[in-house]
């Protein structure tokens, strides 16, 4: 991994064993970021604080080598990525102003492509999950993800039931609580739609009213009119003097008639005047029809009113847009409303049934889901316990207490008010008992400083162990620990390491002494600018450094004597 304008690192290259490698430094001399570095190429939180001062970005690339059929492999050749020589090259660049790139095998991706990636790579291991698993309910997670599939199937059906339950008890819960509002609607709706049914209005009916009421109106100036049309186009019986459009049209069509054969183009003319003397006598026609037609009866005209103003008072209350159309819109969809609430009390029987249904269902799958944890739980414990004795607790015994939450209103079980929630009914606590007669207690109480450590150590070796993944990093879970017990934690991650490839940041000389490589993060200081680097140790260089672990004086002899001690003691026991 190459680490570029990271906080206090300047520029460095971070070579890992395929086995155990040991971090250690100085406190503040930048062993957090190359944890930190690690973090962002796994898809983590981009800083732009962490870039260091004067620079425009900080840049992390790794080089992880692996299978060409490993899940992360697979993963990355979907999103267009290649592996380089049957390494996957990833980085991460991160600017000063926020904005953060991620790279997989040469191709830009989503930085999420790395937290995905992450999951089949890598398992971090720090003191924040330490404290997290403190409380119950990360402890309840840890068992769970211990368990795995033994749980998990189990788990997935019972939460499917959950959810299910909550939904329905929540509409039941609206339809009982809002049943005086849902009434008072169904009332108001079979009001109005009585009002609608009454008037029996059709479809468009307003529209044409309104242009029968205007006609039936002007029903005399509309008959004058038609009949001045008539004789203007026709003639006038009592004026048999006057002259109208048809005689004079016929008049000119037989003069044009009598000397078409002399010219076509005259001809022409004649044919359309003929045409017009046609059209003339259908509109003459027309207008003598609508005249004898017109309906001047004020009767019903007084109807046509009558039925408009029915009509109006509908749309005023239920027409949206003020019209027939939108008054037959809205008595549709209130009749479908009303039928909803009239089903009400046939919706909340089935609800009802529905919800005891799923209650019984869910105590089921309740049961066996704490079948399933007690089972993990004995094998869990018993396997954290043996960790123990491998790290200088021989003695102790570690215990899980899995319990049923109670809650006040939750359901009876066995004459108890158990709580379900979305995880099941069960609490679950880490016990131990550090040693014979001791009565087994909440780790947060039953165990000292270097206990806990050691306990949390052990749990997190245990997961390492049901983790599929190829790579861990403890950042100095052994705080706390000194003397034998670090010697033993030492020991127990180096056994580790022959399965995988471990990580390590710390502060205990007897744990790097049992690292396949220790790498040194170390600052200088030039006078102006403050800057770390990372070094392998070999040799003297590793000697001077545990030296200085041991007794904060590399010159020290008895802390030479000392580390010197350690390496034999670890490749001997190696």
């Amino acid at each position: 991994m190459r680490i570029r304008s990271l906080g206090v690192i300047d520029d460095a290259v971070v070579e890992l064993s395929p086995g155990f490698t040991a971090v250690t430094g100085e406190t503040g001399a930048g062993k957090t970021m190359v944890v930190t570095s690690l973090g962002l190429l796994l898809g983590g939180r981009a800083d732009p604080a962490l870039v260091r001062v004067g620079a425009k970005a900080a840049v992390v690339e790794g080089r992880i080598v692996m299978p060409a059929d490993a899940p992360a492999a697979l993963r990355a050749e979907e999103a267009g990525a290649e592996l380089d020589d049957g390494a996957l090259l990833i980085s991460r660049t991160v600017s000063a102003e926020g904005r953060s790139r991620a790279h997989v095998g040469g191709r830009s991706v989503p930085v999420g492509l790395l937290a995905e990636l992450a999951d089949d790579l890598v398992a971090v291991h720090g003191q924040t999950d330490q404290q997290g698993l403190l409380r119950p309910a990360r402890q309840r997670q840890a068992l769970d993800r211990y368990a795995g599939d033994a749980v998990a199937v189990p788990l997935e059906k019972y939460a499917a039931a959950y959810r299910r339950l909550r939904a329905v008890a929540a509409e039941l819960d609206t339809l009982t609580t809002r049943a005086r509002e849902r009434a008072q609607e169904a009332d108001l709706l079979r009001f109005g739609l009585d009002e609608v049914a009454a008037v029996e209005p059709v479809a468009g009916e307003d529209t044409e009213l309104a242009a029968e009421a205007e006609r039936l109106g002007h029903a005399e100036a509309l008959a004058s009119a038609a009949q001045l049309g008539h004789a203007a186009l026709a003639g006038n019986p009592e004026d048999p003097e006057a002259i109208d459009a048809n005689t004079l049209v016929a008049g000119a069509h037989r003069a044009l008639e009598s000397v078409r054969s002399h010219d076509p183009a005259l001809g022409a003319l004649a044919e359309r005047i003929g045409e017009l003397g046609i059209l003339l006598a259908d509109v003459a026609g027309e207008l003598a029809g609508y005249a004898d037609d017109l309906d001047a009866d004020p009767l019903r005209l007084a109807a046509v009113e009558e039925r408009r103003a029915a009509l109006i008072q509908l749309t005023r209350k239920y027409g949206t847009e003020g019209t027939v159309d939108s008054v037959l819109q809205w008595a549709e969809q209130g009749a479908a409303r009303l039928l909803e609430l009239d089903g009400d009390d046939e919706r909340i029987a089935d609800l009802t049934a529905e919800r005891d249904g799923l209650r019984s269902e869910l105590s089921l799958l309740a049961q066996g889901l704490t079948d399933a944890r007690v089972e993990a739980a004995t094998r869990f414990a018993s396997a954290v316990t043996e960790e123990l004795a491998s790290l200088a607790m021989p003695h102790a015994r570690v215990t899980i207490d899995i319990r049923q939450a109670e809650d006040p209103e939750g359901v009876e079980v066995d004459g108890r008010p158990v709580a379900y929630g979305p995880s099941g009914t069960d609490e679950v606590e880490l016990l131990l008992a550090p040693h014979p007669g001791a009565q087994p207690r909440p780790i947060a109480k039953g165990a000292s400083g270097g206990e806990l450590s050691r306990v949390m150590l052990a749990v997190e070796v245990v997961f390492a162990g049901s983790d599929p993944v190829p790579t861990y990093l403890f950042d100095e879970v052994d705080a706390g620990v000194g003397g034998k017990a670090a010697v033993e934690v030492g020991r127990r991650l180096a056994k580790l390491a022959k399965s995988a490839q471990v990580v390590v940041v710390t502060h205990l000389p007897q744990v790097a002494a049992f690292a396949d490589r220790q790498l040194l993060v170390e600052k200088t200081n030039d006078g102006s600018v403050t800057r770390s680097g990372v070094t392998v140790l070999e040799g003297e260089a590793r000697i001077r450094e545990l030296s200085r672990m041991l007794a904060g004086h590399e010159d020290s002899a008895s802390a030479r004597a000392h580390a010197e001690e350690l390496l034999a003691a670890a490749r001997a026991d190696a």
